[in-house]
């Protein structure tokens, strides 16, 4: 057999089949990857680092000897790691094991080469990518500048805009939910309850795929302001969902409080507190101090009524300042019930 290189078309296309292993050291890939790539580091990042010195100050035979000595005594070990996750997969879709792998490191050079050689010669069929992770990003930027057709979920903090995307999903609808992608829910307490937030890189990664796999149909997306915690939305990306019509959930201030309360009022006071005092010069000086007050309290109901207040304001002047360029389709509903809230909003789309 003989090691096969793909173009990035072909390499994501078959990624959805066959793993995928990135060799690039344990930084590298933990800052960001593709998506469900395994890391198989060739290097730590200590011996990517001497690696790398001994190829600018000495010469690049040096550096390849230092590689050597490195990669040396793990070649059994990588080659046992794959076959474990061939395995495993193996076993989780009840299917005879395969022996088809996807490698990559940085720019499609010696790093995936030496792991490709390695598994070719003890079997494997391997497929390496043309240039690399770096290929591979400038493949994810490309995607987050084109066109895209969105429906926007619009709606005061409260609504029940996240349940509702996710039913949405479950009916069959296409669906990018940003704030899943974030690990954030987009509020001062968004946070709360939530996974550590992607890097920004991972981030991007994960949502130019879900893009590319919608290939080309309009898709429900939540209105999202230009942050989701510490994550940006891509430029173009963000000017399309601002300038994409908008379905505005209409439900009563005292309905979207009773559905934040059991959502965030059992978090410990602490990080109510802490979340509270991250908006604070937003916020404003009384109202910051009243609503943590009421934390200390345990009247958490008026602590998230103050809060609810500054939220419906700022959100009123975003969708305001887009009414005039915007199609908004104003949707009043009795209460936050994403079963009965979808069925509204399907049918008024099927209607218009």
């Amino acid at each position: 057999m003989a090691v096969v290189s793909l173009d990035i078309e072909a390499f994501l296309a078959r990624r959805l089949a066959v793993p995928v292993f990135d060799v690039r050291s344990p930084g590298e890939y933990h800052h960001a990857h593709i998506p469900g790539a395994y890391a198989l580091p060739l290097f730590t990042d200590d011996e990517r680092k001497a690696v790398g010195t001994a190829y600018k100050q000495e010469s690049r035979e040096q550096a390849i000897k230092i590689g050597l000595d490195y990669f040396g005594p793990k070649m059994r070990s990588m080659v046992e790691e794959v076959e474990a996750v061939l395995a495993k997969l193996a076993e989780s879709k009840g299917a005879l094991e395969s022996k088809e792998v996807l490698v990559h490191c940085w720019r499609g050079g010696m790093r995936s080469g030496g792991v490709a050689w390695l598994l070719d010669l003890y079997g494997f069929r391997v497929y390496t990518l043309k240039g690399g992770y770096k290929v591979f990003r400038q493949w994810v930027l490309t995607q987050l500048a084109l066109p895209y057709t969105m429906k926007v979920l619009g709606g005061y903090t409260g609504s029940g805009k996240t349940d509702l995307l996710l039913r949405l999903s479950r009916l069959g609808e296409a669906v990018v939910d940003l704030e899943g992608l974030a690990h954030h829910r987009g509020s001062a307490f968004g946070h709360l309850g939530q996974a550590a937030q992607p890097s920004q890189e991972q981030f991007e990664n994960e949502l130019a795929l879900q893009l590319y796999a919608l290939k080309g149909q309009s898709f429900w997306v939540e209105d999202e302001s230009m942050r989701i915690g510490n994550i940006l939305l891509p430029q173009r990306f963000e000017q399309q969902l601002r300038q994409s019509p908008v379905y505005f959930l209409d439900i009563d201030f005292e309905k979207r409080l009773d559905y934040l309360l059991p959502a965030y009022g059992g978090f410990d006071k602490e990080k109510l507190i802490g979340a509270v005092l991250r908006i604070q010069k937003r916020l404003g000086g009384l109202e910051t101090k009243q609503a943590v007050n009421y934390i200390v309290e345990n009247d958490i109901r008026s602590a998230f009524a103050i809060l609810l207040k500054y939220y419906d304001k700022w959100y009123a002047k975003s969708l305001h300042s887009r009414a005039a360029t915007v199609e908004i389709t104003n949707i009043p509903l009795p209460a936050v019930d994403e079963i009965r809230n979808a069925q509204k909003i399907l049918s008024l789309c099927l209607s218009n």
